[in-house]
């Protein structure tokens, strides 16, 4: 009898902060600890302030797509025939006034390819859910499929073979972290993560289902594992784990299928410095 064991079954990089993702098979670590391409640009106002979900429901409205080898993104209006293609770095400015004819305001594209734009500047390596995790969230909201699950929390990694919420095996006591190996990879699990009101919109449309924040935690609640450490649940609006990544796995891959193993908690290695979304303390291109 083959023996089921966890493994990465899913990797899914974030190009743009708070647009749409890409399946891949395969991601290098970059020098600061993300997924290459991953958070690698993100939108600002002419105040340096992010362009997300948080802020601007009406970006959940655009559809995006990327060719990697032609450096270009296609952008696309929910609802609309118009696809307009831009390579990222030789018609920046054009890509810069599309995005702020849509928005109604200026606003400037920043590029990091070091550590991207995390949300959580500590811990800025790739975030951590179980596939299954999804499909008990999704059994709780009728009227979702795993794929609106799956966009609405936008984790990076996802982990096949393991009951529900098997990723918060993951979630370090405070002060330490859980070291744990993806293949030859080894990645350092920190914390729950605290969720906002993006979750809650639908990822096409950006409206908001006010009731998702509420059945969510109730949920959450009811359902936590054994081996879940409730002390770093203050509230129950959290799902996905962070990381941060050593600095000693920089260019290593993770590939879709390498074996994921636990290995115990320690103390945290040092962490690349954060990023910047204004950019001024790191090289833009």
């Amino acid at each position: 009898m083959t023996e089921i064991v966890p493994h990465l079954s899913r990797i899914t990089i974030f190009p743009i902060k708070s647009l749409d993702g890409v399946a891949v098979t395969e991601a290098q670590f970059t020098p600061g600890g993300a997924l290459k391409h991953d958070r690698e640009f993100c939108l600002v106002d002419a105040d340096g302030k992010v362009i997300n979900g948080k802020r601007t429901a009406t970006i959940h409205r655009l559809r995006t797509s990327f060719d990697f080898a032609g450096q270009t993104v296609a952008l696309q209006v929910q609802g609309t025939d118009g696809r307009h293609t831009f390579h990222l770095y030789q018609e920046r400015a054009e890509l810069e006034a599309w995005f702020g004819r849509y928005f109604g305001f200026p606003v400037l594209l920043r590029h990091n390819t070091i550590t991207g734009f995390p949300d959580d500047p500590y811990g800025k390596g790739p975030t951590v859910i179980g596939a299954q995790t999804l499909s008990e969230i999704t059994s709780w909201f009728p009227d979702l499929t795993a794929e609106d699950v799956r966009r609405r929390f936008r984790a990076n990694l996802e982990i096949g073979d393991v009951p529900p919420f098997w990723e918060d095996r993951l979630c370090a006591e405070e002060g330490s972290v859980v070291q744990f190996a993806v293949g030859a990879v080894m990645l350092e699990g920190m914390m729950p993560w605290p969720r906002c009101v993006v979750p809650s919109r639908d990822p096409q449309t950006g409206k908001e289902n006010h009731e998702f924040q509420r059945r969510f935690a109730q949920r959450r609640e009811a359902t936590m594992p054994a081996w879940t450490p409730r002390a770093r649940f203050d509230h129950f609006y959290k799902l996905c784990v962070n990381t941060q990544v050593p600095r000693a796995q920089t260019g290593m891959a993770l590939r879709v299928g390498d074996e994921v193993r636990i290995l115990g908690s320690m103390s945290p290695t040092p962490a690349p410095p954060a990023a910047t979304c204004s950019g001024a303390r790191l090289p833009l291109r």
